[in-house]
């Protein structure tokens, strides 16, 4: 596949694709490898990252839309043939692959879907370790924020409520074909020891999008819609606005609201 041809098979999916590689091998790197025997690459593209991932001591699957790309890699990398996946990752059930075993994600995320690729972990935690990705830098920094950023919010809040997100480095756009017009971002989540929360899971992720839907407001203001006895509403952290709040501030929040609701 000609680089030409390569830009126009990934143009419609926002994928920006690597070309330096001695940063395709950091990614690689980035993980540890321990406690789980298999990883998983999205949007492999011609292999620039797959290629350090094979000679790790660890079973590699990739998984890529891309019908061209696909026929790249299973007549370059004959040994990984089999573990090619032809399906749309956020679509596809990986349980038909990985049953109940942990595995590590890792790649080059399009920046049109990382979010998506985000959630997508977040509700497969139990399996899912350890992630390692390149996002745009602004919303790998995001992420990764803590209270009292301006551009802490509710990715923020719902990665760091199951993982320790660390920002691992800053990826400039000439290392791409094509280059994208921002910076990227590799940033690497390693899943909590307890990873399962002290309140109701549903309620939690309703209680943190809705505060921020509006973050300029106090959260006595942007809670409005949960009908909170006025009793609960003269509680001190309803005076805070939801950037304020940490995690675990977060999920003591949830607790507040669910004993209100049972009262």
């Amino acid at each position: 596949m000609s680089k030409d041809h390569q830009v126009r098979a990934k143009k419609h999916l926002g994928q920006h694709f690597l070309t330096d590689e001695s940063i395709a091998e950091k990614i690689a790197d980035s993980l540890t490898y321990q406690g789980y025997d298999h990883v998983l690459e999205i949007g492999p593209g011609m292999g620039v990252l797959t290629k350090y991932l094979l000679k790790k001591d660890i079973t590699t699957h990739v998984i890529e839309i891309d019908r061209d790309s696909v026929a790249y890699l299973q007549n370059n990398y004959l040994n990984l043939a089999e573990r090619i996946i032809e399906k749309d990752f956020l679509k596809y059930n990986l349980k038909e692959v990985f049953e109940e075993h942990p595995f590590a994600i890792i790649g080059n995320f399009p920046y049109n879907i990382s979010s998506q690729i985000l959630f997508k972990t977040l509700e497969m935690r139990d399996q899912i370790p350890e992630f390692s990705g390149m996002f745009q830098k602004e919303v790998a920094l995001r992420i990764c924020s803590k209270e009292g950023s301006k551009v802490y919010g509710i990715l923020s809040v719902l990665t760091q409520a199951f993982y320790d997100a660390t920002y691992l480095f800053t990826v400039p756009p000439n290392v791409f074909n094509p280059p994208p017009k921002v910076d990227s971002g590799v940033l690497l989540l390693t899943r909590k020891e307890n990873y399962t929360l002290p309140c109701d899971e549903k309620l939690f992720f309703r209680v943190v999008k809705t505060g921020f839907q509006q973050r300029r407001k106090t959260l006595r203001n942007s809670l409005k819609s949960f009908d909170l006895s006025e009793n609960l509403k003269s509680n001190p952290i309803f005076d805070q606005r939801p950037e304020q709040l940490s995690v675990a501030q977060f999920i003591a929040l949830t607790q507040l609201i669910e004993n209100d609701n049972k009262s």
